[in-house]
């Protein structure tokens, strides 16, 4: 016999305990279901272990989708101002680092507690850990059957997310049931996540692994074209840090990144204006701009000697350097992947859902949210908020 239920949420990461807590406290009976051992990995480890956990500057125009405008009413719905009442009522401090970035003061396990808590103002039941074998219709809504037996629900709520960091235990379920059902699905790929070279081609830079500095970085052509100001790392087998990160959400294999590792200044200019009144070596005055591991590096492997009185050096050769490091064009072989990935672009269409209550419009009851669906936020707390909001629309609706 199976257990009844009203709604059946399978997937307790951020967007499936924010859902089955709104449903929970509108009176339905609610149960969550989850294969891991541990509670919200994703949430525990995500901004150091002190979880970004939302962005104060939070707009629609901070996702990617193929449909850009679905995601505009739960955003609207539901505002990091919301989740920050809800901070306030389980008095959680938190700080804002960085571009509205807003990190829990003391630890994630903060946000977990709380989310929990609020699942159990909710009288919501826990199946956890146990495996979901597979979704069935029923003559009325759906039965699940699971590691712990069958369950009966009205109204099913996807949120196993996507197939970011699989260590700790994401998998393909969300497009697994969505294909099962007859939904389209958007192809899907590593995002917010580090680039990497071809090694030969790489072995110039692995010296400069380590160094980190604020850049521009740019990506496409025209309507295309997508540009970030962050901070970029070096690493052994290519580039990473914020910069990259945002940048590879949007960057298509085979083609180029323009990097400025010196946004404030034209350095062409500076150095050809600075040859009458700068007395000092190509390689001082480069090593005051930069990092001096980058200057030197760079120096070098570009052909030019860092000895080089600033003065003595035709206009051509000083140009030539400034486009160089203000004007970088490489382009990456690949990325880390799924493993290194902080999300996933792509997931559900959003066209076969309703974006009041994420429910697959072909398939009255059964809801996909989070990071299951094609909507990708940017670095910084925007996937967070997204998780809550689409978790928020299909808690008041089911």
């Amino acid at each position: 016999m199976a257990e009844q239920f009203d709604v059946a949420v399978i997937g307790a990461g951020a967007a499936g305990m924010m859902c089955a807590a709104v449903a929970g406290q509108r009176g339905k009976r609610v149960v969550l279901i989850d294969h891991a051992e541990k509670l919200a990995e994703k949430i525990r480890i995500s901004g150091g272990g002190r979880c970004n956990f939302t962005n104060l500057q939070a707009t629609p125009a901070n996702f990617l989708s193929q449909n850009p405008h679905f995601c505009k009413s739960a955003l609207s719905r539901y505002t990091p101002q919301d989740f920050l009442s809800l901070l306030k009522r389980h008095h959680i401090p938190y700080h804002e680092k960085h571009k509205g970035q807003l990190f829990c003061d003391r630890s994630a396990e903060d946000i977990i507690t709380m989310l929990k808590a609020e699942c159990d103002l909710g009288n919501v039941s826990w199946r956890m850990p146990c495996k979901v074998h597979g979704i069935a219709r029923a003559e009325q809504g759906f039965t699940i059957d699971t590691g712990a037996g069958l369950v009966h629900a009205d109204s099913v709520v996807i949120a196993t997310g996507g197939l970011s960091i699989p260590k700790i235990g994401a998998t393909d379920f969300a497009y697994r049931i969505a294909t099962q059902f007859g939904l389209k699905m958007v192809e899907t790929r590593p995002a917010l996540v580090p680039l990497t070279f071809d090694p030969a081609s790489w072995q110039p830079f692995v010296e400069l692994a380590g160094i980190a500095l604020e850049v521009d970085v740019s990506t496409g052509v025209k309507k295309q074209r997508m540009d970030f100001r962050e901070d970029l790392l070096f690493t052994h087998r290519g580039l990473s840090g914020p910069a990259i990160l945002q940048i590879s959400s949007f960057w298509q294999p085979g083609t180029a990144l323009s990097l400025n590792f010196l946004p404030q200044t034209d350095l062409g200019t500076t150095l050809i204006e600075g040859k009458s009144s700068l007395r000092k070596n190509l390689g001082n005055v480069l090593a005051q701009l930069l990092p001096a591991r980058l200057s030197a590096g760079w120096l070098a492997s570009n052909g030019f000697d860092s000895e080089a009185k600033l003065a003595d050096m035709p206009d051509k050769q000083l140009r030539r350097l400034g486009d160089s490091l203000n004007a970088w064009t490489v382009t990456p072989s690949g990325s880390e992947g799924y493993r290194k990935a902080e999300v996933t672009v792509g997931g559900v269409d959003t066209r076969e859902l309703s974006q009041q209550s994420m429910m697959a419009t072909r398939v009255p009851g059964l809801h996909f949210i989070g990071e299951a669906v094609d909507v990708t936020g940017w670095l910084g707390g925007y996937n967070f908020q997204w998780a809550w909001a689409s978790g928020f629309a299909a808690g008041s609706a089911v």
